[in-house]
């Protein structure tokens, strides 16, 4: 199975965006509005690459490391898992659930774990944020901003739970991620069932382990 998204440098940097996440969340953070809470993550992101040398390398192991601990509780992925396998979700077991979501957020990381290393002189600016109040679902626009290039869209469909906002999924130059996904996970599992996508996830991800990162990620090609 070829699992591809196109501008995957872009999509890496939100990959990597998202890695420096909301470590020892307080209080104070769990009740910022959801544009308060991107730019500020965006802006911990790129000193947590200048400052580290195995962020900007792509280090596999520095990444998935970063996502267990900082990014997972921040993120609502069992609702993007079920989002992008879409109505078959319903059909999987409790042990195919976890499957996929163990793949699915592997995939992922090591996927766009080599554009760590694109992290220099962006910058992400946040637009003001257009919802209602009372509003539990929204999305954050913004624009990922590098010198003598054009704006890269990056919008953010967040939730609000008793923890804070949490991120379900993404879009980047009108694509939206579990979108992208979804089909492509419906034609696996109507060609070889649920246990067949968890199996080319899994084989995917073996492969990818073998592999040094793509050189259009590692060499900083835009």
């Amino acid at each position: 199975m070829s699992i591809v998204i196109d501008r995957r440098a872009a999509l890496g940097w939100v990959a990597a965006f998202s890695l420096v996440s909301l470590a020892g969340t307080t209080a104070a953070q769990a009740s910022e509005g959801p544009e308060v809470l991107i730019q500020r993550v965006a802006a911990e992101l790129i000193e947590a690459v200048k400052s580290d040398a195995a962020l900007r390398n792509g280090d596999t192991g520095r990444v998935i490391a970063l996502v267990d601990s900082r990014l997972m509780p921040h993120v609502n992925f069992r609702r993007m898992t079920a989002s992008a396998v879409g109505r078959f979700w319903r059909q999987a077991s409790l042990e195919q659930k976890q499957k996929l979501q163990d793949e699915f957020k592997t995939l992922l990381v090591r996927t766009y774990s080599g554009a760590l290393s694109q992290v220099k002189d962006q910058t992400l600016v946040v637009k003001p944020l257009r919802a209602n109040p009372g509003d539990t679902e929204v999305i954050v626009r913004s624009e990922l901003r590098t010198p003598g290039k054009d704006p890269v869209q990056l919008d953010y469909r967040v939730e609000k739970t008793d923890a804070g906002w949490k991120v379900y999924d993404l879009n980047v130059l009108g694509i939206w991620l579990v979108e992208t996904y979804r089909g492509q996970f419906s034609q696996e599992i109507n060609a070889k069932g649920i246990d067949g996508l968890i199996a080319s996830l899994a084989q995917r991800n073996r492969s990818n382990a073998a592999e040094k990162p793509p050189a259009a990620l590692a060499g900083g090609k835009g």
